[in-house]
């Protein structure tokens, strides 16, 4: 840290600065070329230009508030990448070694890709169709250095932030666009590579087609967003008559299914092969990221149509959560109670009901009324979106910019249109927010926007030309908007006819279905006292379940299989496809508690770290390190309290619980752990157990057990763990609620 002082009649100060992540020598080189004189004027002007030049690549006409609004996030958009070539050629890789840049264009870094896959790389696809090459011999100069794609690139660090590998539908939203100056085989091989890595739940993704929320935190966003990248690698390597690839790619993009729970036309975590529960779709737990159940309930971009349709897989009244067709899951969507539950997410902002349009998982819902045939519904909450959500005040963002994104939808909203599906090159119909906008295309021709007879309140389509031509769809092509011409909205306050039509209905390319998804267990519970019965369903209406024993040779053939359990059990189950095909065996443990020991909980559990249940911590399941998954049962702010019955004992009995400490994420050892033990009077002794000492302020995960050993003791026995109280004044949440987690109690 420098500090520089002036004296108090210093006149005008100018300050130059150079950068490089070179060495020192570029950056003096790089400001000496670039700033060679001292002329703030001069700067001021040259900058100004620049940023005019930018900025007219799209022209507007319409209101004032609409164009500051409009010009501030087309703005938004080119902060980022950022280019991190030095003027001599030179760029530190990912392997953090200097490389020189050769013939091709410029080396960039910063790439929010969870993030800007979504709308900031397909708007770069219409106006900066140059740097998108850039762009991608970037990520492909990075793979050659550090082995890997970017995720979340820094500065040449990947940061592995967020989730997915979304390098891969930039990449294939580009290619299906003819923007396919790089190395197109080196591509395919790099987004191939991104997706068989084993880290953050891949490994399991792979082996068992979905994953587990005992297998990885996040484990429903992450499994539906390896389920796209992987249907753009499909569709890249499809055109590139990759047909082995292209297969495998296809499969592994239906995977999806294997978290689709019909009975509530939501995706859910699987524990134990059976779904998380108690499940509620507005509680923000770690099985989603950023979000809650509502808001990756519509994240299968590459397939709604398929999703469409199993949203009407059964019309039973089964819970409050009722299976519905598209159109109602988006009515209920938008006008269902904004409160969430569980976790305090703070990038869960600008709520429509559950839709949250600070957080990006939900950027592209509004625009699926078109899927279903109801456009106008698109065009009224696009246009309560763009109205209520960005503003010209400093605020005017309902939530985390990034890097872009949150911009990209804003223009290509207030033009008319939006990709859903990066990947695919079309874009779908909402309702433009300008009288005229004008795209001047870096091949020389422009295409135009009109919307006749918009003002306040009329923002529904009523018809529309193409160059002439009555334009009926909802949706336009790439190529279309690429080879100029103009296209005409009349818009009118009534809801019409326009775009309802099946014909209209955006387009999604298919494919033939190589999945068979798994089935899943319905009991819910997998600990039981005396029976259980285990039902055994699937997504596929048309498949048998085979199920069995694995202490068995014997086996169960049925459409639904309910199995009765009276001891514990290892269950085994597949679906078989009436063509013979079938999908992965899946299995679960159910465990016949010991009915000598019965516990009774006196404190409240967090429904998102309930492991299970009442139950849970007497199931014999023992939690990781990682509490993510949803292993531990956890209690905020409040001591631990339960009644422990062990049933007559006849000698000394020990008495095992074990905790979980994470203080990053609120999570403390008790002080200390107590054991009333009361005799037949009521009267009481106290045990006493305590965790290591000293380990208050140590980071990361760690587990330990409190073990007392008590004197022929009777049968009721209460315990009490300690917390340590609010968090700490030293610590990052001084004056939080503290957490306890807590898995397993242990009698012998």
């Amino acid at each position: 840290v420098m500090g520089l002082t002036f004296a108090d009649d210093t006149g005008e100060i100018l300050v130059k600065v150079g950068i490089s992540v070179v060495s020192v020598e570029n950056a003096k080189v790089n400001l000496k070329a670039e700033i060679p004189h001292w002329d703030f004027e001069q700067t001021k002007n040259e900058a100004q230009e620049a940023w005019n030049n930018q900025l007219s690549k799209i022209t507007v006409q319409g209101q004032k508030e609409d164009k500051v609004k409009f010009y501030t996030s087309l703005y938004h958009t080119m902060i980022a990448p950022n280019t991190i070539t030095d003027l001599n050629g030179e760029y530190r890789g990912m392997d953090m070694k200097t490389h020189m840049i050769g013939n091709e264009k410029e080396q960039y870094t910063v790439f929010s890709l969870w993030d800007t896959f979504r709308a900031t790389h397909p708007l770069y696809t219409l106006i900066e169709q140059d740097r998108t090459n850039a762009f991608i011999q970037t990520f492909l100069r990075q793979y050659q250095q550090g082995g890997l794609l970017p995720v979340w690139e820094l500065a040449t660090n990947e940061t592995y932030c967020m989730i997915g590998y979304h390098s891969v539908p930039v990449i294939t939203d580009a290619y299906t666009k003819g923007i396919r100056d790089y190395d197109i085989e080196l591509a395919l091989e790099a987004m191939v590579n991104s997706a068989n890595q084993d880290h953050h739940g891949l490994e399991f993704y792979k082996k068992q087609g979905c994953i587990n929320a005992g297998d990885e935190s996040e484990s429903v966003s992450k499994t539906l967003e390896y389920a796209y990248d992987d249907w753009c690698i499909a569709e890249m390597a499809s055109d590139l008559n990759k047909k082995e690839t292209a297969n495998e790619f296809y499969k592994r993009s239906e995977n999806w299914k294997n978290l689709f729970d019909p009975l509530t036309s939501f995706f859910r975590a699987r524990v134990n092969n059976g779904w998380f529960s108690p499940f509620k779709p507005e509680e923000v737990n770690f099985n989603y990221t950023e979000a809650n159940a509502w808001q990756y309930s519509l994240f299968v971009p590459h397939d709604i149509y398929g999703l469409a349709k199993k949203m009407h897989f059964n019309e039973r009244e089964i819970s409050s959560h009722s299976p519905m067709g598209l159109e109602k899951h988006l009515d209920q969507m938008f006008t269902v109670s904004s409160k969430t539950s569980g976790r305090d997410q703070a990038d869960i902002t600008g709520l429509i009901g559950q839709y949250a349009h600070g957080n990006e998982p939900s950027h592209h819902m509004a625009y699926l009324y078109n899927y279903c045939g109801k456009p106008d519904k698109t065009q009224l909450y696009v246009t309560r979106i763009k109205e209520e959500l960005y503003t010209t005040e400093p605020d005017g963002l309902s939530g985390n910019e990034d890097c872009g994104q949150m911009s990209a939808w804003y223009v290509l909203s207030a033009l008319g249109f939006y990709s859903v599906t990066p990947g695919q090159p079309y874009y779908v119909i909402g309702s433009p927010t300008f009288e005229e906008a004008t795209l001047n295309l870096e091949n020389g021709k422009t295409f135009t926007i009109k919307a006749n007879g918009l003002q306040p309140g009329f923002f529904r389509i009523q018809s529309a030309t193409l160059n002439g031509k009555p334009f009926n769809q909802t949706f336009i092509e790439h190529s279309t908007i690429m080879a100029g011409g103009e296209l005409v909205f009349e818009m009118g306050e009534a809801p019409s006819e326009w775009g309802k039509e099946k014909e209209a209905w955006p387009p999604q390319k298919s494919f033939e279905s190589k999945l068979v998804p798994t089935p899943f267990f319905t009991s819910g519970v997998n600990t039981f006292k005396d029976s259980l019965q285990v039902g055994i369903s699937t997504l596929c209406a048309t498949c048998e379940i085979v199920a069995g024993y694995a202490d068995s040779d014997f086996s169960f053939r049925n459409k639904e299989l309910n199995l009765v359990l009276k001891k514990d059990s290892k269950v085994w189950a597949y679906a078989q496809h009436p063509d013979g095909r079938t999908s992965d065996t899946i299995y679960a443990n159910f465990y016949k508690l010991d009915d000598k020991i019965k516990l009774t909980l006196n404190s409240k559990y967090a429904n998102q770290y309930s492991a299970g249940g009442d139950n849970a911590l007497i199931d014999r399941q023992y939690g990781t390190a990682n509490f993510r998954t949803g292993s531990w049962q956890g209690y905020q702010g409040q001591d631990f309290e339960a009644e422990l019955n062990i049933g007559r004992s006849n000698g000394d009995v020990e008495i095992s619980i074990g905790f979980l400490q994470d203080i990053k994420s609120w999570i403390w050892y008790p002080t200390k752990v107590e054991f009333w033990v009361y005799d037949g009077d009521d009267n009481i002794d106290i045990y006493e157990g305590y965790p290591e000492s000293g380990l208050e302020k140590k980071e990361g995960a760690m587990r330990t057990k409190v073990t007392v050993k008590i004197d022929n003791p009777s049968q009721r026995i209460k315990v009490v763990a300690k917390s340590i109280g609010p968090c700490p004044p030293w610590h990052l949440g001084a004056g939080g609620e503290s957490w306890i987690f807590i898995d397993e109690i242990e009698v012998k």
